[in-house]
């Protein structure tokens, strides 16, 4: 009687365990098939800049790794919102993927509503290059270091113009963070893109410009601008002799990056998956070497690390625009 008591019960609980993985196993089976088809990269940049150059270098090396065509899909606009949105309202199944940029923190910051969460609303893959930002003036500036600009500043508040990206990014950002630690009262200057910036810079009509490491590092090879000061944490080994801000003003750091995420609610086996293959992309010599030429650093991170990074950023940002009242738009 007892045996029949055990056997009876060995049953049922073997009963449930097969209904248990017969509910399981159109997951178990989609992960496992996974990929089947073509995947895609959204970038909300022009074609051309950083995030698309970079998004096409891996889009190339994960292909063979998938054995699936990856593709990139332009969805230009709202510094990169209408990409971001629609990767967080994709179907999460790791088909989709968007290169978020630095300015994700930032737009974040000085928004008054999103089409998505910037945290919840996604599944955070890995980072993938990270670069500077890099305070430049022509080369024959009286000003040579970040310390004449804030003495200009003591001497004659607001006498400092600087060329930035829209208010807002980065760029923009962190010349207010700058301000609130060195008591100065520089003037951002608004503009759609670096080429413009460049040629009002050399022309006079703007003192200084904070750009991306990527963008200013040609006209600095080039002997057009001279860098006096650079966002990076410590002295950026690309860049071994610009003074970093934080030597001037203790603190003040800042990295801009391009990172990959895909839809939220995307299986975990998929999304380890996805994260396996892109860091394994991400030591690839060529995509090192390309980053390179970009004044980039290839970083590859957990999605944790990634998630963790961006609430910081959001954070720190959002402090920057309450203390110096900037109107979120």
């Amino acid at each position: 009687m007892h045996d029949l008591k055990l056997t009876r019960r060995s049953a049922l609980l073997g009963t449930g365990l097969a209904a248990g993985a017969l509910a399981m196993s159109p997951f178990a089976a989609r992960a496992q098939e996974w990929p089947s088809r073509l995947l895609k990269i959204y970038v909300g940049f022009p074609p051309g800049g950083s995030p698309d150059v970079a998004a096409r270098l891996i889009a190339n090396k994960l292909s063979p790794i998938l054995k699936q065509s990856v593709i990139i899909e332009q969805a230009v606009g709202g510094g990169g919102i209408i990409a971001s949105a629609a990767v967080a309202k994709a179907p999460p199944d790791g088909y989709t993927m968007v290169m978020l940029t630095g300015a994700h923190g930032g737009t974040a910051a000085t928004r008054k509503s999103l089409p998505y969460d910037p945290l919840k609303d996604f599944d955070f893959l890995t980072m993938v290059v990270a670069y500077p930002m890099i305070m430049v003036v022509p080369v024959d500036s009286p000003i040579k270091t970040l310390r004449d600009v804030i003495e200009q500043e003591k001497k004659s508040p607001g006498s400092i113009s600087y060329a930035s990206n829209a208010p807002g990014s980065i760029h923009h950002l962190l010349g207010e963070w700058i301000n609130i630690e060195a008591g100065t009262s520089m003037v951002a200057v608004p503009y759609r893109g670096a080429s413009q910036s460049l040629v009002d810079l050399l022309g006079g009509r703007v003192n200084v410009m904070i750009d991306t490491a990527t963008t200013t590092i040609e006209p600095i090879r080039a002997g057009k601008v001279r860098a006096i000061a650079i966002s990076s944490p410590g002295r950026y080994p690309l860049t071994p002799d610009i003074p970093t801000i934080g030597e001037t003003l203790p603190g003040v750091e800042a990295m801009s990056w391009l990172g990959l995420a895909t839809a939220p609610g995307t299986p975990k086996e998929i999304t380890d998956r996805l994260g396996k293959e892109l860091r394994e992309v991400l030591q690839d010599a060529e995509v090192k070497e390309r980053f390179t030429q970009l004044a980039g650093v290839s970083k590859a991170t957990t999605a944790d690390e990634m998630r963790a990074q961006i609430a910081k950023e959001i954070d720190r940002w959002n402090r920057i625009v309450d203390q110096k009242k900037i109107e979120r738009q």
